[in-house]
């Protein structure tokens, strides 16, 4: 899954370039996010997000993969973002939040170049707030989202070794999402996976010992109790729908 998910037109920033440029974040709300149905989290993410939403995993063709929170149940629907832009929820994952800001990473040149999308609703809004002082120093709110992005990146990093480890152990499965809404409209999801409480039972104690220590342990254990959220999204989905009719 792309790290530019909502990004359109990703410029680096540039102290002399954006020496005056004012940004007002969330100036729409989160409408930027409303079409995306899946929000790429860290397992750091999981205690928070696992009360509101289901965390499945997207695997790729290797060995890795990343954790979703699942926001809607059908393409180009988030059902946490609001008409009016607002989001509807108490958690937001940081992926949503660190928008318009982006890291770039170099691995051939261990470096990183910090990105924003000129496209964003409040990039040069004139009641918005300065990445650079006078003196070109950076402001509170551009250093903050450097901390927010740096930390993400951490974290991320972190998860990429949990998902290789779910998968070393074989304990994913795939998982397909068939329902029926009230209307007659069938809705079919794939291309996701879950753990398997049964492999997960029936692992050697040094394993289970291992995922303890490691602190995978914990990130199972809030997916799984996450899950039965699909249920609250099918009737998030219910109530708009009956609205629109």
């Amino acid at each position: 899954m792309t790290t530019l998910l909502f990004y359109e037109k990703p410029v680096i920033i540039d102290r002399n370039v954006h020496r005056d440029l004012r940004l007002k974040l969330q100036s729409s709300g989160f409408r930027y996010a409303a079409k995306t149905n899946s929000i790429p989290l860290a397992a750091v993410e999981f205690a928070m997000v696992c009360h509101e939403y289901p965390i499945v995993f997207i695997l790729d063709e290797g060995d890795g993969g990343v954790p979703v929170a699942l926001t809607g149940l059908r393409d180009n629907e988030n059902l946490s973002v609001r008409a009016d832009g607002k989001w509807d929820g108490v958690y937001i994952p940081a992926f949503v939040r660190r928008y318009p800001f982006v890291l770039q990473i170099d691995d051939s040149a261990e470096e990183s170049r910090v990105l924003i999308d000129s496209a964003a609703d409040g990039f040069g809004a004139p009641d918005g707030e300065r990445l650079f002082a006078e003196d070109g120093a950076n402001t509170p709110l551009l250093n903050g989202m450097l901390d927010l992005l740096n930390e993400y990146r951490a974290f991320t990093s972190q998860t990429t070794v949990m998902v290789k480890h779910l998968r070393k152990l074989d304990l994913l499965i795939p998982r397909v999402v068939n329902a029926t809404l009230n209307n007659g409209a069938t809705i079919s999801m794939d291309g996701f996976h879950v753990v398997d409480e049964a492999r997960l039972n029936a692992l050697a104690d040094a394993d289970l010992l291992e995922l303890a220590r490691t602190g995978h342990l914990s990130s199972i254990y809030a997916h799984l109790i996450s899950l039965p959220n699909l249920q609250k999204l099918l009737e998030r989905l219910e109530r708009l729908t009956a609205i629109a009719a």
